[in-house]
């Protein structure tokens, strides 16, 4: 079997409208307000244009994608680099595909094509199992919020992914990740 981790291009936008659709089933059913779950093909063509869409493929077939964002999704609270639309094709998960595209965007991206001493991505108490995936994978609240439109508490999480930098960074008490409302 063959892997390949890759920016999405355009042509890819059809495949990626479908595992996103499908993949977030869940956030649907439990009437979640996120843009990924109801999205379109004109959203996913600007998110490949817009933002840096990675994929990893398995035998030429896309069977998860991330997305980090290169808008002002979290700019207003946050510096760091941010992920979204984090997606397995449903007939894929469990088979590790998350974890490793996770991995390698965390490792080869954010900490050696960025420079960044961390990584952030939101998520929702209310969903069943996500908070506790990512706490698993070393991610740690940072700032919970409750967004009054029905999803109830929100978290921001963080990820060190360069720990020598991240305490340079925080030297001294400034804490840079969390902009002071």
């Amino acid at each position: 079997m063959s892997e390949q981790f890759r920016l999405a291009e355009l042509h890819d936008a059809e495949r990626l409208q479908v595992l996103i659709f499908e993949a977030y089933a869940t956030i649907r059913e439990l009437e979640l307000h996120w843009p990924a779950a109801n999205v379109n093909l004109e959203q996913i063509q600007e998110n490949i244009t817009q933002n840096e869409c990675y994929v990893l493929e398995a035998d030429g077939t896309i069977v998860a994608t991330i997305t980090l964002s290169k808008g002002d999704d979290v700019k207003h609270i946050t510096d760091l680099p941010f992920i979204k639309w984090f997606a397995v094709d449903t007939a894929e998960q469990g088979k590790g595909y998350g974890g490793r595209l996770l991995d390698w965007v965390e490792s080869r991206i954010i900490r050696d094509k960025l420079g960044a001493s961390a990584v952030t991505l939101g998520t929702a108490e209310k969903h069943p199992w996500l908070l506790p995936m990512y706490e698993r994978r070393g991610y740690k609240s940072i700032y919970s919020f409750d967004p009054g439109n029905g999803d109830g508490v929100g978290h921001l999480l963080r990820k060190i992914v360069n720990l020598e930098l991240f305490e340079q960074a925080h030297s001294g008490g400034r804490e840079e990740a969390i902009k002071q409302h």
